[in-house]
């Protein structure tokens, strides 16, 4: 695939001759962007015809001469618009690299008698993960050093690193395309030399307590995890034995082991509904037993303590409850009620030997409580800012007091605390420094409330630079948003924000429903047929900035990734008129194609989020969102789209079929442009050319905008 991105730099070259600089609305004068050869694709479906000029992008395989070639052409199409931005994007990533400790590590975490931790080197772009004996003085192992494996790729990144309990061995997955097919290695630390012991592809790996037994997950064609194999160290993977066969395409395994290490955890589950299993981790030889068997709609999750389960559920409880049951006797007729569910707060719950820590979300913040199991004593953790972020960090040990977490707010940069739950005393282990200077007070971050059309209040979290914001429509900003699966917008801080702020860029989060801000409701809210609820409550929010004067319609951006790029899609098709320039991340454009289409990973799956368009109701509500299905002859702001090649989740094929479409359809001359990279969901692996891709959306929305660097 190399000479994917040669013919592009060779084609961008050419084409860079004639490129002018891009211009304010109706005033551009650029190369053409490439068409796209239409071919129409017609399914007759539910009296609906639908007529795809550019699905042939999707029948053909990535190694397609066509595909590459069209690829090949926007990227270089793209890479001429953009020409006269190669110095500015050059300086805006010295200016955002300057901002990082390029030589870094995170906290160490004790585990038995060693200490682990992952370190970076100045100039590297990926890091070493190492470890030092607890005793005094001891030397620093390198375990495992990621720029030494990732030699020679384009790509490359680790996961799912599981260190043998006599910590001899490192067992991890690797993978090399971004298209998130792992492979299993396995390394002798102490001998620093690979086994032989492998598999592919892999997602979740874990150890017996024996140190010689892993069991590890398998995908199918499809890409969904639906096996679980043992396998003993020194043996041929050919003899490795299947412990379990997942056959519901709608349901994904995965396995962990408990923070006591004394079970394996065996979960299979939809996006509605959970079943899961347990082994003894002393006994790998052993058959898993099941908790409590599956039921429709019901999601639940195991923390063992010592003699009980406490059971996370959505039994009549939405939001979740804390129930617990004795391990000899786990199925739901015996499960007792520990935390009780509340219609406004939503709970998670992390267990140790002696202490309960609970997460709970109320009115989109949350908070976290101690609760001491054995005085049944209770307290909150206070927190000094009225809207801000916490995550729990990694807290491997069972029998302790101390517990660790990640504190941080749009304003205020991370910092990891160490809390002692017996006497409430916190230590800070690491602020997050940043080269050249930070000073947090000259900054501020705001919560305020958009209407939406039926009188809900979406909630906007929004960051400034106070010396630079003038309410008066002046300001750019710069608006963002999600709104699917129920997963929350966090609110954290960015080195790479700074470079908008310091410019006098407003930054906005718009929590529009489909997240899970207020909990399950808040979700159930943005889903299946109640999803144009996101998209509206996203143009309440523009409508909303623009009229109180936070900034004005020639000066708002918007940007949204994944689920938030259907979003943005969909908005534009509705009101292109409230924005002067989109950012779409790896988006997720063309919903009513991709669900049309099982053999895709999570389409399925996915039914519960969107609904199964072969039901008529739903294929006709999908359609009639879909932003690839309803682009139209309008006009349209700027546009810069970004995919993965070897993107599973989306892939490339939508944000390429929706910008051929938008070339072919919309009145304007307005630069819409699709920059495909060799990456996957995530983006760039290595982080350094992440930093690359963020200097390249600042600087297409610096010089639209007249922003001076």
């Amino acid at each position: 695939m190399k000479k994917l991105f040669l013919i592009g730099i060779a084609l961008s070259i050419i084409a860079c001759v004639s490129t002018q600089s891009i211009q304010k609305r109706g005033e551009i004068k650029e190369p053409e962007p490439p068409y796209a050869k239409k071919v129409p694709y017609n399914t007759s479906i539910h009296d609906t015809i639908l007529v795809d000029n550019y699905h042939w992008m999707k029948d053909k395989s990535r190694t397609d001469p066509e595909v590459i070639a069209h690829i090949e052409k926007e990227n270089a199409y793209t890479d001429s618009v953009l020409f006269h931005t190669t110095e500015l994007q050059e300086q805006l990533f010295q200016e955002i690299v300057g901002r990082i400790q390029e030589t870094d590590m995170t906290v160490p975490v004790r585990i038995d008698s060693f200490y682990y931790y992952w370190k970076d080197i100045e100039g590297e772009e990926y890091s070493l993960y190492c470890r030092k004996k607890c005793s005094v003085n001891s030397d620093e192992e390198i375990v495992l050093d990621i720029n030494e494996l990732a030699s020679g790729y384009e790509f490359y990144d680790v996961s799912n690193l599981q260190v043998s309990p006599d910590h001899q061995y490192i067992a991890f997955t690797f993978d090399t395309t971004g298209a998130e097919h792992y492979t299993l290695a396995v390394k002798n630390i102490q001998e620093n030399t690979f086994l032989s012991d492998t598999a592919y592809p892999v997602d979740d790996v874990v150890w017996a307590n024996d140190n010689s037994t892993l069991f590890y997950i398998t995908e199918n064609e499809s890409g969904r995890s639906d096996k679980l194999y043992r396998h003993i160290l020194g043996t041929d993977k050919k003899n490795d034995k299947l412990i379990y066969q997942e056959n519901d395409g709608a349901f994904y395994v995965w396995i962990y082991k408990s923070r006591s290490r004394e079970y394996l955890i065996l979960t299979t589950g939809s996006k509605i509904t959970s079943e899961i299993r347990y082994l003894k981790a002393d006994d790998p030889f052993e058959e898993f037993k099941i908790v409590q068997p599956r039921e429709q709609g019901h999601r639940y999750y195991i923390c063992p303590h010592i003699n009980d389960f406490f059971i996370v559920s959505n039994d009549d409880a939405k939001n979740y409850k804390v129930m617990v049951t004795s391990i000899q006797h786990p199925g739901k007729e015996n499960w007792k009620e520990f935390i009780p569910h509340r219609d406004s707060v939503s709970i998670d719950i992390d267990v140790f030997k002696d202490y309960m820590v609970i997460y709970e979300r109320e009115n989109t913040l949350e908070k976290i409580r101690i609760l001491d199991l054995n005085k049944k004593e209770e307290h909150y953790i206070d927190f000094p800012e009225p809207i801000y972020t916490i995550f729990p960090g990694r807290n491997p040990n069972f029998d302790t007091r101390i517990f660790r977490f990640t504190y941080e707010s749009m304003v205020t940069p991370y910092s990891v605390y160490d809390y002692n739950m017996e006497t409430r005393e916190r230590e800070v282990k690491k602020h997050q420094e940043i080269p050249g200077g930070y000073d947090a007070s000259n900054y501020r971050s705001e919560r305020i409330f958009a209407q939406a059309k039926d009188g809900t209040k979406i909630p906007i979290s929004l960051v400034y630079k106070k010396d630079l914001f003038t309410k008066d429509g002046s300001n750019p900003l710069f608006l963002t948003g999600y709104g699917s699966y129920g997963d929350t917008y966090e609110l954290y801080f960015s080195t790479t924000h700074l470079s908008l702020l310091n410019r006098g860029f407003v930054y906005a989060i718009a929590h529009v429903r489909g997240g899970g801000e207020y909990g399950k409701q808040w979700h159930e809210r943005g889903r299946m047929l109640n999803k144009k609820n996101t998209f509206t409550d996203f143009i309440a929010c523009e409508e909303f900035l623009i009229k109180e004067h936070y900034t004005s319609r020639d000066k708002l951006v918007i940007e949204g990734g994944s689920a938030g790029g259907l979003l943005i899609g969909a908005v534009l098709n509705m009101r292109p008129e409230l924005c002067e320039i989109a950012i779409a991340d790896v988006p997720f454009v063309d919903v009513i194609n991709t669900m049309l289409d099982p053999t895709l990973s999570a389409t399925v799956s996915e039914y519960e989020e969107w609904g199964d368009p072969l039901d008529k109701e739903y294929f006709d509500y999908i359609f009639s969102y879909c932003p690839y299905q309803n682009v139209k002859a309008q006009y349209y702001p700027y546009i810069l789209a970004f995919g993965g090649f070897y993107d599973t989740r989306v892939n490339y094929w939508e944000p390429a079929k929706w910008i051929a479409k938008l070339h072919d359809k919309k009145l304007d001359t307005n630069p819409a442009l699709l920059k495909i990279q060799l990456s996957g969901h995530g983006g760039a692996s290595g982080r350094f050319s992440y930093y690359r891709e963020v200097a390249l959306k600042y600087a297409f929305v610096f010089d639209i905008l007249g922003i001076e660097f």
